[in-house]
């Protein structure tokens, strides 16, 4: 395992510390009574959280594929389980971007969530910790163990704290994804008796004849599919988003949907890279299905929320498409848009929820010409709606530029389909805009933005801007990882 890790620079764990900060906050949660002291607690817990993650970013070394800041412990000696902990370029950002959005997830929550403050924020809590978790984990248990602790908060998010329709989407939203689950335990316990080793970095380095390696893709390609996700799985994503509460919706589009992503490019890639080969064809041809599919239904919908759910399944269909067309530039690209989905995403729902506090409604033309009434929420919604689409300016532009390159190189027939997808994003989107933006004139009186909601958008409306005109320091965290990915896949190519 050695070989693989590089050990902590830093004189403390620091990602054990990262990933069990919120259980802290959860404790002392746990004591309150007061609901301001549950607020604040929780909100601090997650910004300590969001600082720890900045310093691991600070630390870091791009200029290696190696796994940082590695720890590693003895669990369950019997099974050969360790609690082994590292990070490399494809975890760094999406760990820094789960810490980002969790204190807007708490803030967002401060009035709208009137009813068991203490149970939501400790569901917040526990939530990040399973997340940054699972980014972490160098041992397919603890993994694991992550990978299903989300969803019993998940799950009350939606059940508790969700709309009218909360029971069917929470239900439907738990026995998909613990369906998918059952695949990846099976493809975990298939490694373990050949490798004789829960190790991630260890099953990652070893070949496999072909017909195991189908198997074990088909089992993570199912669960991880689930997560994204994919079409025909995606039918859960919907019902999930419009009921649960907006921290829920962020929660869900900015991180969890990283998951499935995170699993394909951690897992498949790396350790079954001829059956990855092998069934490329039909992982792009679903992704394209996705990217037009979910498009279509965006132009039909009349509740903000859903169309912003339906845009998640095309968006991620970018991000898969990149992937599996292997070349250096479709990998930056769909670890790029899986960093600019979250913020953007996350941020429109965000949106979403600041306006429903005011007009109690999620349908477009209820909430249609607030440009005169509320011109600095507006503003804001515009710069993420823009981005949404792509505008060049924007962060999910260079990531869509990239993986558009990626998908003409794979094929240009596919490369004209995913442009059709774009061209779909832009007029929903722009459909939205407008809108919201000029809808009618009347004489509502709703006010605008306050400070605190201000002070949650403003540093994901700063990383819209930042990536879409200098997307460099981003690349450069991950390319390192992403071009040895890319060697080794090279080896198994024909």
């Amino acid at each position: 395992m050695e070989k693989y890790l590089i050990m902590n620079p830093l004189d403390f764990p620091i990602l054990s510390t990262i990933i069990f900060l919120p259980l802290v906050g959860v404790a002392l949660i746990l004591l309150m009574r007061k609901e301001l002291a549950i607020k604040v607690t929780a909100l601090i817990a997650s910004i300590a959280t969001l600082v720890l993650s900045v310093v691991l970013c600070a630390y870091f070394d791009p200029r290696t594929p190696r796994f940082q800041f590695g720890e590693s412990l003895s669990w369950i000696q019997m099974y050969n389980i360790n609690y082994t902990l590292g990070v490399d370029g494809i975890t760094i950002l999406l760990i820094v971007l789960t810490a980002l959005v969790t204190p807007a997830c708490v803030l967002c929550s401060w009035t709208s969530i009137s009813q068991r403050i203490k149970e939501f924020m400790i569901c917040i809590l526990l939530m990040e910790t399973s997340m940054i978790g699972v980014f972490c984990s160098l041992d397919f248990i603890l993994f694991y163990v992550f990978w299903e602790a989300m969803l019993i908060p998940m799950y009350l998010l939606i059940a508790v704290w969700g709309g009218p329709q909360r029971d069917y989407a929470s239900i439907k939203f738990f026995i998909y994804t613990l369906f998918g689950s059952v695949f990846l335990l099976v493809a975990i316990i298939a490694l373990y008796l050949v490798n004789g080793t829960f190790s991630i970095p260890e099953a990652m380095y070893k070949n496999y004849p072909f017909q195991f390696q189908a198997w074990v893709f088909l089992a993570f390609a199912i669960a991880f599919a689930i997560k994204v996700p994919m079409f025909p799985f995606h039918t859960w994503l919907p019902a999930a988003h419009t009921e649960a509460p907006t921290a829920g919706s962020v929660l869900l589009a900015s991180i969890l949907l990283k998951m499935g992503t995170y699993g394909f490019m951690r897992f498949c890639l790396p350790i079954t890279p001829v059956a990855s080969f092998a069934f490329a064809p039909y992982i792009v041809a679903l992704s394209v299905i996705a990217i037009i599919y979910g498009g279509f239904v965006c132009l039909s919908q009349t509740d903000m929320k859903k169309l912003i759910a339906y845009s998640s399944v095309a968006h991620m269909g970018f991000v898969t498409l990149g992937i599996f067309t292997f070349t250096k530039i479709g990998f930056e690209g769909a670890m790029l848009q899986m960093i600019n989905h979250g913020i953007t995403t996350g941020a429109l729902f965000l949106s979403v929820g600041i306006v429903y506090e005011r007009t109690h409604s999620r349908d477009i033309y209820d909430n249609a010409g607030l440009g005169k009434i509320t011109p600095v929420y507006v503003g804001f919604f515009g710069l993420f709606a823009i981005s949404s689409f792509g505008f060049p300016g924007t962060n999910n532009f260079v990531g869509e530029l990239y993986v558009l390159v990626s998908a003409f190189a794979w094929s240009k027939a596919v490369g004209f389909l995913a442009v059709v997808g774009a061209v779909l994003a832009a007029a929903y989107m722009l459909r939205l805009l407008k809108l919201i933006v000029w809808g009618r004139e009347d004489k509502r009186t709703i006010r605008d933005m306050n400070l605190r909601e201000v002070i949650y958008l403003l540093p994901l409306g700063v990383f819209v801007i930042w990536i879409g005109l200098f997307p460099r320091p981003f690349v450069r965290m991950m390319e390192m990882t992403l071009s040895h990915l890319l060697w080794r896949l090279q080896g198994f190519s024909h």
